[in-house]
């Protein structure tokens, strides 16, 4: 066996034994069911994943085109990557890696092309970012996936140093590369582009087999300019373990598939109760909200609140629809002033509701401006016991009084009562009535 069929069996063996790994490992590993929403965000996901992959580096592409050799080698090729998953279906990926690249003349005649017969180039690093794009997958209607199919493309920087063998003494590039020839390495951009297959091995373990073609922005990566207006290229075949980084409580973004997670909460039987047990509480509320709105009497009070239905059209009514009673007075500006106001109160409250306002304001406008006095009656519903009723009645009646003070009244013009739960205007058996009955009422002396 000589040198090269070597390199090349060592090659195919390191591919081989890495898909053995894999495979026993998939055999030992459970999945673990993802509990990832299809809206829930990335932050639901891990997204960051490390590989290492081996293969074969060759001087040539699947696509074809000029080479300056007619021969070429496999050799073996190494690297590491680093991957960001932006969504289900695209990632941003670092890639290193190094190896070399040689061919040969040795089918021409004579062995050699304007004196070089053979040469070897060493790949001192070769670092790109690329964009990978999840294209396909084999098993669509599960949750998360366990193939993948993906292309990437990107850009990046070759370091390298070709030995092609003249017939005058060999040009070695190593240490006299750039343009004062105390460089290293010639350094090139050049454009990865590939496609490859993942087979999901466990939650944490990938295994992927992939092929990129490299276009490199020169023509020296074999040291021969024979064809000036070429670029030359070079493809690694390879095969690697990526490992997702991050929280074993959350799935890999990677194999998502929003489509498929999508199909699969629908069909839940749970959330189908749920969605049906929604609509009848949304029927209900909209049902509510029509009986809440319905006034046959046109008073301002609802159906279902209404104590007084019938009410004639323009009767100032209280809380209930009832008729209030009224004391008119004579004003200078030849208006008239209601005599007995209700303000209603929340439960277990004795602080004024905004709809209160307008109603105090009112009264106030009249005391200001024409005297008198007023009494303020606060009343409470039945929960609770009487003595802290009768407490919360007059604390009621007491804001009442506050407000009108604030607004310009003279405090002697207003008298406070607490009555407790007594004169009830509805039942205090139902909630309805207790809202009625949690008010104060005021009357001009």
């Amino acid at each position: 066996m000589n040198y090269s069929t070597l390199k090349k069996s060592l090659a195919v063996s390191f591919v081989a034994l890495m898909g053995v790994t894999s495979l026993a490992s998939a055999q030992d590993s459970t999945s673990t069911s993802s509990s990832a929403k299809v809206f829930g965000g990335r932050g639901q996901y891990r997204t960051w994943s490390f590989g290492i992959n081996g293969g074969v580096l060759a001087p040539v592409v699947a696509i074809g085109g000029s080479n300056d050799f007619t021969n070429w080698d496999a050799n073996l090729g190494y690297g590491i990557s680093l991957k960001k998953q932006l969504g289900h279906a695209f990632g941003l990926e670092g890639n290193i890696f190094r190896g070399k690249l040689s061919g040969s003349n040795k089918d021409v005649a004579g062995g050699s092309v304007n004196g070089i017969s053979d040469f070897e180039t060493e790949i001192g690093y070769s670092a790109d970012i690329r964009g990978v794009v999840n294209v396909a997958t084999v098993d669509f209607l599960r949750r998360e996936n366990s193939v993948n199919f993906f292309v990437t493309a990107g850009y990046g920087l070759i370091a390298y140093a070709p030995h092609p063998n003249t017939a005058n003494p060999a040009t070695d590039w190593k240490d006299v590369a750039g343009a004062d020839r105390d460089k290293k390495y010639v350094k090139e951009a050049y454009i990865p582009v590939g496609a490859g297959v993942k087979f999901k091995v466990s939650d944490r373990v990938a295994f992927n087999l992939g092929y990129t073609m490299n276009f490199v922005d020169g023509d020296n990566v074999d040291g021969v300019y024979a064809k000036g207006t070429t670029k030359d290229k070079f493809s690694y075949s390879y095969a690697g373990l990526e490992f997702s980084l991050g929280s074993s409580a959350k799935p890999n973004l990677d194999w998502v598939n929003p489509l498929a997670l999508m199909y699969d909460e629908l069909k839940d039987p749970t959330l189908r109760q749920e969605v049906e047990a929604l609509k009848n509480r949304v029927s209900n509320i909209e049902k509510s909200v029509e009986d809440l709105k319905k006034d046959t009497d046109g008073d301002g009070v609802a159906d279902q609140f209404d104590k007084c239905p019938g009410t004639p059209a323009g009767t100032a009514v209280d809380g209930s629809g009832c008729p209030l009673p009224k004391m008119t007075t004579e004003v200078a500006t030849g208006t008239t002033a209601t005599g007995f106001e209700t303000i209603q109160f929340e439960f277990n409250s004795s602080v004024l509701k905004t709809e209160a306002y307008p109603v105090l304001d009112k009264l106030s406008s009249v005391l200001r401006e024409n005297g008198g006095k007023v009494t303020v009656n606060g009343y409470a519903s039945s929960e609770g016991t009487a003595a802290y009723n009768l407490k919360l009645s007059k604390d009621r009646a007491n804001s009442v009084k506050t407000y009108l003070v604030n607004s310009g009244v003279n405090a002697s013009q207003v008298a406070t009562k607490g009555l407790g739960e007594a004169n009830p205007i509805a039942s205090n058996d139902t909630e309805e009535g207790r809202i009625q009955n949690r008010r104060v009422e005021t009357a001009r002396n």
